[in-house]
């Protein structure tokens, strides 16, 4: 594959695309399963005010909401990555759009589920179970729903907060608008004078220039745009947070916090433990910067200095078949049952290799039920084997447990879907620091280690502790103005970083250029996602197959249970501050490891 020129699809050799015909083998099937699922919303309609009449009834609808879901699943999976394959092809937009129109109706068809289900009468249930037992497979999914019966109001009620959504979503869309659409940033000056374009795109390549005049160029201009938008930014911020706080309110939680995390059966615990457990060991971050200061051989170490590489005349290239070869060394501690499965997707067509005209960049894994896909867009970097082995973790998360729970099960909540994926990486990364003797090597790959734990657990438990400190203060009746804002992040990266990076004023400004802020307490998860990846992936190379066999249980549960109970069956507490804490000293161990190799 050539990397200069970009080829057609039709031009990319079939062995790099994914096999879409185990799903659909023409497109005509897929149209002929679509025309069946039209006939749904009638089939569910004929439930509505019957879900007591009898526990037959009962089951008979959960057992119909399985059918949807593995008709959704396959329309879905085949017209979406269909679509992504060539965004310019009309065809298969098209046909996410008609799916989207049918699963609307199926919505609309079957928003007598919640209210009838929260209803039905403990005794009456417990009577249903016993006069059909197979109705005992669906109790967790009762009790999901049914747990929740104090957040839910009245019929009246609902319909009112329920006409607010489009309301609810304003802040976010008038932002995305605002930074994604109408932003402009000045051109940034590298020490020769040349422009350079400044985008959201190309700013942190830009600051991970070695050009220390091109990197605050792009800094400077991009936080002094912002600023120039000060007042616009938090209003629109504002309002963002209270929308949380009216849904959470509304819904009888006592905090927005609470309201959030409920969703995901996660107790706020794991949320303040986190904070607390990254508060407790500030000394690595502070011991950090002092390394990369002394790396980058500056007087001052400013903000715009962080993400430039320590180790930055190196590079290793890495081209696919090497990175299968690499991961199934790396996930040998796996046991030979994952990789078999990792076989299976590298041989069998689960991966969309390579870039072509039209199609949609980055990289994701769809756990498709037939078996997962798995989008690259391979450039043959270091980066793109951790993303090769981050994907394939999603996609055998996927696969064992499709292939080991029921329908109704068989979808993991988000809280652990970034577990098995990091894992993933960790391994990977662990068996090449053991696998190189080359010192220059190995400060690299330290250096994107140190990396990794700096950008996801420090950084991302900062956005958290940010996000936490906007709602208590707007939960207070407080209005969260561009000064207070400002008050508050300036002094979160002093906590975080320490006296050893200068705190510009430009970066104070910084909450404004963070979409996630909008998305409700979710940028947590990054952080206790990899903190818990890295002690299992620790476990696993420690204890061998005693460990291997119960995070496999872990990957092959689904939903079965609660994300916290899980985990502990995987062997990690997240209850517990313990994981957070183990991980920081696997970060304070690579800092020693990466100062005695610059000392060599």
């Amino acid at each position: 594959m050539s990397e200069e020129r970009i080829p057609k699809r039709c031009d990319v050799p079939k062995e790099y695309t994914w096999a879409l015909e185990d799903i659909f083998p023409t497109d005509e099937d897929w149209e002929a399963k679509l025309e069946e699922l039209k006939a749904i919303p009638q089939r569910i309609a004929a439930f509505k005010g019957r879900l007591g009449e009898s526990a037959d009834v009962l089951y008979d609808f959960f057992k119909l909401s399985d059918e949807i879901a593995v008709m959704v699943d396959a329309l879905a999976n085949y017209a979406q990555r269909r679509s992504d394959e060539d965004t310019a092809v009309a065809k298969y937009q098209g046909y996410v759009g008609q799916l989207m129109n049918t699963y609307v109706a199926i919505n609309s068809a079957g928003s007598f589920e919640t209210p009838e289900l929260i209803a039905l009468d403990e005794e009456l249930l417990e009577k249903f179970y016993k006069e059909k037992p197979e109705l005992e497979l669906y109790r967790r999914h009762l009790d999901r729903i049914r747990r929740k019966k104090d957040h839910v109001l009245s019929e009246a009620e609902e319909k009112l907060i329920a006409l607010t959504g489009e309301m609810g979503d304003s802040a976010e869309t008038i932002y995305s608008m605002f930074a994604d659409a109408d932003l402009k940033f000045e051109d940034a000056v590298d020490k020769d004078g040349t422009k350079h374009q400044v985008t959201h795109g190309s700013y942190i390549p830009l600051v991970k220039s070695n050009d220390r005049v091109l990197r605050k160029s792009a800094f400077e201009s991009i936080y002094t745009t912002y600023s120039n938008f000060r007042n616009t930014c938090a209003a629109i911020l504002n309002s963002q947070i209270k929308a949380v706080q009216f849904y959470s309110k509304a819904r009888n939680y006592s905090s927005s916090l609470e309201a959030s995390l409920d969703a995901n059966e996660v107790p706020t615990e794991v949320y303040t433990n986190l904070i607390k457990a990254v508060h407790d060991n500030m000394n690595y971050m502070y011991d950090y910067v002092a390394l990369r200061k002394k790396l980058l051989g500056v007087d001052e170490l400013h903000f715009y200095d962080l993400y430039t590489p320590i180790v930055s005349d190196f590079e290793m290239k890495v081209t696919f078949e090497e990175a299968k070869e690499t991961v199934l060394k790396a996930l040998a501690p796996m046991g030979e049952d994952y990789l078999k499965i990792l076989r299976e997707g590298f041989d069998n067509r689960w991966i969309d290799v390579y870039e072509n005209e039209g199609k949609t960049s980055g990289a994701y894994s769809a756990g498709a039920r037939v078996h997962p896909y798995v989008m690259l867009n391979h450039k043959d970097t270091l980066d793109c084997m951790f993303t090769l082995a981050h994907e394939m973790g999603h996609a055998i998360h996927s696969y064992l447990s499709n292939k080991n729970q029921p329908v109704v099960y068989s979808d993991y909540v988000i809280f652990v879907a970034e577990v098995a994926s990091t894992c993933n990486e960790s391994l990977l990364m662990q068996y090449l620091l053991k696998n190189t003797n080359d010192p220059k090597e190995k400060a690299y790959l330290i250096n994107y280690f140190l990396e990794q734990f700096r950008t996801t657990l420090y950084r991302q438990t900062m956005f958290a502790e940010f996000e936490l400190k906007m709602n208590e203060l707007c939960g207070a009746g407080e209005t969260l103005t561009a000064d207070t804002l400002c008050e508050i992040y300036g002094e979160l990266n002093k906590l975080y970083f320490g006296d050893g990076v200068v705190l510009d004023d430009e970066i104070k400004m910084e909450w404004a250029r963070i979409p996630h802020f909008y998305y409700n307490y979710y940028v947590y998860q990054y952080a206790t996602g990899y903190s818990a990846a890295i002690a299992l992936s620790q476990r696993i190379l420690n204890e061998g197959e005693s460990a291997v066999k119960d995070y496999i249980k872990f990957l092959s549960s689904g939903c079965s249970t609660d994300p916290i109970s899980l985990l502990k069956i995987a062997g990690v507490d997240m209850s517990t501050t313990k994981p957070v804490t183990e991980a920081l000293k696997l970060f304070g161990d690579l800092i020693r490891q990466m100062d005695e190799l610059e000392g060599k």
